[in-house]
């Protein structure tokens, strides 16, 4: 990495890697940087905004991120370029169901403008927009690797594909 000479976060003398996460949050953490030779625990940094990011209800704040930096010995801004590149991860709270929606080339091709105009006039909201309820938000990603099922959406860990209006409709009234 080309962090070698850049500011780390000082621990506060009276604060221990231990007391920077609870016990499962540390615990789950762990268990993927012993993936990784001991001189790569940096490598887990991914996975520990994954499990930080749960932990905190679906996003991350500076705090937490100083924090998991600290817990893998690492730069914080090592960390912040890892958390604003990849869209999996949020710096501000979102709905209960966080809506991504591929508007990548097949999805694009496939009509994903029609499903995004559909959602925005039935949710209310625009991309990067959370209902005022709490309940959705509707995020614009790159492509979702799921190409042949295109247009498509991802809510939680699970993929929608070949969506038209009439199963967005029907996948929204799902939800609880």
């Amino acid at each position: 990495m080309g962090f070698k000479n850049a500011p780390m976060v000082t621990l506060k003398p009276y604060q221990a890697k231990e007391d920077l996460f609870p016990p499962e949050v540390r615990a789950e953490i762990d268990r993927w940087i012993a993936k990784y030779p001991p001189e790569w625990r940096q490598s887990a940094v991914m996975a520990a905004l994954r499990v930080v990011q749960e932990d905190n209800g679906g996003f991350l704040t500076e705090e937490l991120m100083d924090r998991v930096a600290a817990y893998l010995d690492m730069p914080p801004i090592a960390v912040y370029e890892v958390a604003t590149f990849y869209s999996m991860y949020e710096l501000k709270p979102v709905g209960r169901h966080k809506i991504c929606v591929c508007t990548n080339v097949s999805c694009m091709i496939n009509g994903s403008d029609r499903i995004v105009e559909h959602m925005e006039k039935r949710l209310g909201i625009r991309l990067g927009e959370t209902t005022g309820d709490g309940r959705f938000t509707l995020k614009e990603v790159e492509c979702l690797g799921a190409c042949g099922g295109a247009p498509m959406f991802q809510i939680g860990n699970k993929y929608y594909e070949n969506l038209t209006p009439e199963l967005v409709d029907s996948i929204l009234d799902g939800l609880e």
